[in-house]
């Protein structure tokens, strides 16, 4: 049992369960916690978790997808079928952890194990390139890091490997010691500590503590002392410790960085000598990561000289996949460098998910270091590709040319990636969704540039797994039976339309609202299948409301009485939503209106009121406690005068994104979230949890160097007293950036230092002051990010951050990325 294939009575011998449905010759090689993930179903085991939705209501979605084998903690699922595996366990995640420690434990190799704030990801791909010309490595797909990512990335060591790179995330106390016992570590690497995830400790010192259980049992520890401050040397772990610092003396003791043409020279002194190395990238953060591999080779005993070779060949990590707007009407999912059985069918899971065009084509290059023989391999991709329902495949490359008669799809195939772009203008591409996905070498950027419609040097990327995370974040705030309806109007608040319903759709929110029928009408046409709830609906666009299956807002009598005279007689129960105003005084029935309400209600066959519900005026702020208490008092008194009129039960819903947090006892059936989901909540405090979903981010046009008291921009606005240096970027009040950030009211961060605007905003370019700052044209300029955030932005201008979001104007090109 030192493969990963072990039979469902083993598994259940390992674990001690003694309470077990199983077919005792069923083989396991694949662990799953997402019924939606499947590769191959017959040897697949569900691990049925509770987390922030209850695993078990999961299971029919996995035994439709194949899956025959369950790790359940309540056995009434067991007699739903009985032709599956059920093992009986008391907790469903431990379990999941305690067999991937098992799995671990019968293999004797060395294991490297990274923590800290940030880095961990790219350190450890780093490693992997440094790395794995000398040893067979295992490591975590992507940023499996948490406590349930460790264990599935642990569970893929099998014979042939001969170095593990596991990285480990906690996000509260008492979370590492159980991911130590799965790794098992024999070499530590801290790389930070920071603020990320300061949320779930009382102090730095309480979280670099926990974060050190992970190396316990360390024979090699790496680490800055810049990091454990608080923490004395002999109290740190490893029997033999490796520093690295750019303040202070250490093992590694940096010198100096200096920028070369993008790249950093770096100089450090290591046992009494001067030694060097150049790392291929220009920012802070790459060097950090940098210095902690360098130091890593140089505690393994490379020389460095040797070192210094292969940090020089370092290229960059991108961990995530990237959706943009194509030719043809087409959306591209680039995943161009990124090759792998794992991550294909991570990025096949996405591919389903986006349903704003029926056609699904993947671009797949040949596939190497799998361990697998080429006939397994992809005999296993065509299973995949036709599991997950791929319309046509393009393969380059000539091993999976030479399996082609295995795919049971529409299908070319080329021997190169210059094949492919001679034949490019005789292939047809229209209203499609293209997943790009090969290895490095194939240079497959060239195909993403073909398919990718020009992108402006001005664009928003939104990141779907920090809005995922949010989503989570409030459903775990939310308790048990709560529905959950996310707000997508104006845009998705700037963000998109269909990129982000399709994502809160795979994570099944229940509801959907949007402002108008035609931001309604997109989403349908995008494959929208959910339930959507239309805020603002206009008699002109009644037809198209019904046509499209959405369900219509009523807020007073004239619109009431003007939808049901529109439903044909032969309609019956169309659903609606009544809006009640308990004291926003914006839109809804009153109480005065009940009178003339209930009777229609009552007798009214050609609709059926799904919802009533109100908004509440000020639940972020503490001094309007009182009345959001009597606003929902309201709503609950209303609607128990409307429930014995109806003769049925319905959802009853009042609590925004910041009331989800703030006033628990308002989420009633339902509750809606809005601005939240982009990672901004003003009813919480700093450390809330909730991450950055958008970034804006411009370039530098030209530098201008001003002398004094010369103007610069309309209105001879803009002076510079002493003279200095000017950046002209590409974005204006056109694109969504106010004409009231000119005159060094607003700021961007240039080169990661910031740069307020001098002179007044032009419609499509506006200017920085750069005096001292290293740049030059075609540098990256953030507007903003979670350095300088929305927030920071709507201050400046003293407006909100919802209207920051919703001036970008949609000429500002959306990028989309996932991991």
């Amino acid at each position: 049992m030192t493969e990963r294939n072990y039979t469902i009575q083993q598994i259940a011998e390992q674990l001690n369960i003694e309470s077990f449905q199983v077919n005792y010759d069923t083989f396991i090689s694949t662990l799953l916690i997402d019924s939606r993930s499947v590769v191959s179903p017959e040897s697949s085991l569900f691990f049925a978790i509770n987390a922030q939705r209850n695993g078990h209501e999961f299971i029919a979605d996995a035994y439709a997808n194949g899956i025959r084998s369950f790790v359940i903690s309540d056995n009434a699922y067991a007699a739903l079928y009985s032709d599956a595996n059920f093992l009986l366990v008391p907790n469903v995640q431990a379990a999941l952890q305690q067999l991937a420690a098992i799995h671990r434990s019968k293999f004797n190799l060395d294991v490297i194990a990274i923590t800290g704030s940030n880095g961990k990801t790219v350190v450890k791909e780093w490693l992997y390139q440094l790395l794995a010309a000398d040893y067979n490595i295992v490591r975590s797909p992507k940023s499996f890091n948490s406590q349930l990512g460790v264990p599935l990335s642990v569970w893929q060591i099998s014979t042939e490997h001969t170095l593990g790179i596991f990285e480990a995330g906690i996000s509260k106390k008492e979370e590492m010691a159980g991911l130590a016992a799965i790794i098992q570590p024999g070499t530590g690497i801290l790389t930070n500590i920071r603020e990320a995830h300061a949320e779930g400790f009382s102090s730095p010192k309480e979280k670099l503590l926990e974060k050190l259980k992970l190396f316990k049992d360390v024979k090699l520890f790496i680490y800055s002392p810049d990091y454990t401050a608080g923490i004395a040397t002999r109290e740190l772990p490893g029997e033999r410790r490796f520093s690295w610092s750019t303040t202070m003396k250490a093992d590694l003791e940096i010198l100096f960085v200096e920028p070369i043409k993008g790249r950093n020279y770096i100089r450090a002194r290591y046992k009494n000598e001067e030694i060097e190395c150049l790392i291929p990238f220009s920012d802070g953060a790459s060097v950090e990561n940098g210095i902690i591999c360098w130091a890593t080779l140089l505690a393994m005993g490379y020389t460095p000289e040797e070192a210094d070779l292969r940090l020089e060949k370092l290229t960059a990590v991108n961990m995530r996949l990237t959706l943009k707007n194509g030719i043809n009407q087409c959306s591209v999912i680039d995943d161009s460098y990124s090759a792998d059985i794992s991550s294909l069918a991570i990025a096949l899971d996405f591919l389903r998910l986006q349903n704003q065009h029926v056609m699904k084509t993947l671009i797949l290059s040949d596939l190497y270091e799998t361990g697998k023989s080429d006939k397994d391999l992809y005999t296993e991709i065509a299973a995949l590709l036709k599991q997950k329902q791929v319309s046509r495949l393009i393969g380059i490359g000539e091993h999976i040319s030479a399996y082609a008669g295995l795919f049971e799809l529409e299908s070319s195939f080329y021997p190169n990636t210059q094949a492919f772009i001679q034949d490019f203008p005789a292939i047809h591409f229209n209203n499609e969704t293209i997943l790009v996905k090969g290895a490095r070498l194939f240079e497959f950027e060239r195909i993403s540039k073909l398919l990718t419609q020009k992108i402006h040097d001005t664009v928003m990327e939104i990141d779907l797994n920090a809005l995922a995370n949010n989503l989570r974040f409030y459903k775990s705030k939310v308790k048990p039976g709560v529905k959950v309806m996310a707000m997508v109007k104006a845009f998705s608040y700037g963000s998109g339309s269909f990129e982000i319903a399709n994502l809160l759709q795979y994570q099944k929110v229940d509801y959907l609202a949007v402002a108008y029928a035609d931001e309604g009408i997109a989403l349908r046409k995008a494959g929208i299948t959910m339930p959507v709830m239309v805020m603002s609906p206009e008699p002109s666009a009644f037809e198209a409301i019904v046509k499209y299956k959405l369900e219509p807002e009523l807020y007073n009598m004239d619109i009431l009485t003007a939808f049901i005279d529109f439903l044909p007689d032969t309609q019956f129960s169309y659903p609606v939503h009544l809006k009640i105003d308990t004291g926003m005084h914006r839109l809804g029935f009153e109480e005065l209106d009940l009178p003339d309400l209930l009777p229609i209600l009552r007798l009214e066959e050609k609709i059926r009121v799904i919802s009533v519900f109100s908004h509440l005026a000020a639940s972020e702020d503490e001094k309007h406690d009182d009345f959001t208490a009597y606003q929902i008092e309201r709503l609950l008194a209303m609607t128990e005068k409307i429930r014995p009129e109806l003769g049925y039960d319905f959802i009853r819903h009042i609590s925004n994104t910041s009331a989800i947090t703030r006033h628990p006892e308002a989420q009633l059936d339902m509750v809606r979230i809005g601005i939240g989901l982009y990672g901004f909540d003003s009813g919480l405090n700093g450390k809330s949890g909730l991450q950055t979903v958008a970034v804006l981010k411009t370039t530098i046009t030209q530098i201008k160097h001003v002398g004094p008291l010369e103007t610069v921009g309309y209105g001879r606005r803009g002076i510079l007293p002493e003279g200095g240096t000017t950046a002209t970027v590409k974005i204006g009040y056109a694109d969504g950036y106010r004409r009231s950030f000119g005159n060094g009211v607003g700021k961007m961060l240039v080169n990661g230092k910031p740069a307020p605007t001098i002179g007044a905003i032009a419609m499509d370019m506006c200017m920085l002051d750069i005096t001292g700052i290293d740049a030059k044209t075609g540098d990256e300029v953030i507007v903003f990010n979670n350095e300088l955030t929305i927030a920071d932005l709507a201050e400046q201008i003293g407006t909100i951050p919802y209207e920051i979001l919703t001036n970008i104007s949609q000429r500002v090109k959306r990028v989309y990325f996932y991991e």
